[in-house]
C-alpha cells in the first residue's frame, strides 16, 4: 500500500476520530494518574496512547457507521464537530478500528492487572453498544444518558492499571457529570433525531425536562466532586448552573447548538482547575 493511500485514510480516520473530544477520555486517564500520587509514570503510558486516537476512532467511528441516516441531515456533521461518512468508508473504519486497538487489548491482557483489564474491556463493550445494533443505547431514553457514565471508567482503571486504589467519589462524580452533559449536548440534535425516529433522553424530556434531568445528575457530580475538592466543585456548579440556566430561558435546540461549544469547554476549564492543583500538590509533596 502506497504513501500516497496511507497518508489520506490516515488524516481522514484523525477527523473521524473528533480529536478535539480526545479531552473526554484522555482527560481522566490524567487526572486518575495523577490522582494514584504521580505527576507521572511510564507504566501509564499505553493506556494513554490507547485513549487518544485508537478508542476515539472505536468511539466516533461505530458511531458513525450505524449514524449515515441521521448524520446527513445534521448540519454539524462534516466539520469539527463531527465527520460525514460515505458507505464505500465503513469497511476502512473497521479495519482502522481494529488495527488501532488490537495491539492495546492484547497488551492490556499480557501485562495488566486483571482488574484493569476487565474495567478496559466493559469500556469498549459499553460504547460500541451504545451505537451498534442490537442493544444501541443512543436510540434508548435515559441509557443512552446513563451509558455515557463509561467516560468515567478511566479514573478506576487506570490506578487500577498502576496497582493503586480508585478515588471513588471522584470516579462517581464524573459519571453523573459525563451522563448529565450526554443528554445537555443531545438537545441541539432533537429535530433531526426526531425525524429519524431516534427516541433520545433529550426527545423524550424535551429541552425543559433536560434541564430538570442533567441538573440533578450535575447536582450529584458536585456533591461527588465535593468529597474530593472544594474548588473543583464550586467550578462545576457555576459552570453547570449557568449552562443549564440559559437553556431554560430558551428551550430548544437552537440554543443547544448555540452553548454546544461553551459545553465542550466544559471539561477544558474544570480539568484545569483539578488538574493545576494535583500538579501543584503533587510537586510540593503535598499528596500522598
Amino acid at each position: 500500500m502506497s504513501g500516497w493511500y496511507i497518508g489520506p485514510v490516515l488524516a481522514r480516520l484523525f477527523h473521524i476520530s473528533r480529536p478535539v473530544l480526545w479531552v473526554n477520555t484522555l482527560g481522566p486517564a490524567v487526572v486518575g494518574m495523577w490522582l494514584a500520587g504521580d505527576l507521572w509514570r511510564w507504566e501509564a503510558l499505553p493506556v494513554l496512547l490507547w485513549l487518544t486516537l485508537p478508542f476515539n476512532l472505536l468511539i466516533y467511528g461505530i458511531n458513525d457507521i450505524f449514524d449515515q441516516e441521521t448524520d446527513a441531515q445534521n448540519p454539524r456533521k462534516g466539520t469539527l464537530e463531527g465527520a460525514r461518512i460515505r458507505p464505500r468508508e465503513v469497511s476502512t473504519i473497521l479495519r482502522g478500528v481494529l488495527l488501532a486497538n488490537l495491539p492495546f487489548l492484547v497488551y492490556s491482557l499480557l501485562f495488566l492487572p486483571a482488574g484493569a483489564s476487565l474495567w478496559m474491556l466493559l469500556y469498549a463493550a459499553v460504547f460500541v453498544a451504545y451505537s451498534a445494533p442490537p442493544l444501541r443505547f443512543k436510540a434508548r431514553p435515559f441509557l443512552d444518558s446513563l451509558s455515557n457514565a463509561a467516560y468515567a471508567f478511566p479514573l478506576v482503571f487506570v490506578p487500577l492499571a498502576l496497582a493503586e486504589a480508585p478515588v471513588w467519589a471522584a470516579a462517581v462524580g464524573l459519571m453523573a457529570w459525563s451522563a448529565a452533559k450526554h443528554t445537555f449536548d443531545a438537545v441541539q440534535d432533537i429535530d433531526e433525531d426526531r425525524v429519524a425516529c431516534i427516541e433520545t433522553t433529550a426527545v423524550r424530556l424535551r429541552p425543559p425536562g433536560v434541564v430538570l434531568w442533567s441538573g440533578a445528575l450535575w447536582a450529584l457530580a458536585t456533591l461527588s466532586f465535593a468529597l474530593v475538592n472544594l474548588p473543583v466543585a464550586l467550578v462545576n456548579a457555576a459552570i453547570a448552573g449557568g449552562l443549564l440556566y440559559l437553556l431554560y430561558r430558551r428551550p430548544s435546540p437552537r440554543t443547544g447548538h448555540r452553548l454546544y461549544g461553551h459545553s465542550i469547554a466544559f471539561p477544558y476549564v474544570a480539568g484545569t482547575v483539578a488538574g493545576v492543583q494535583l500538579v501543584g500538590a503533587l510537586s510540593l509533596g503535598l499528596y500522598p
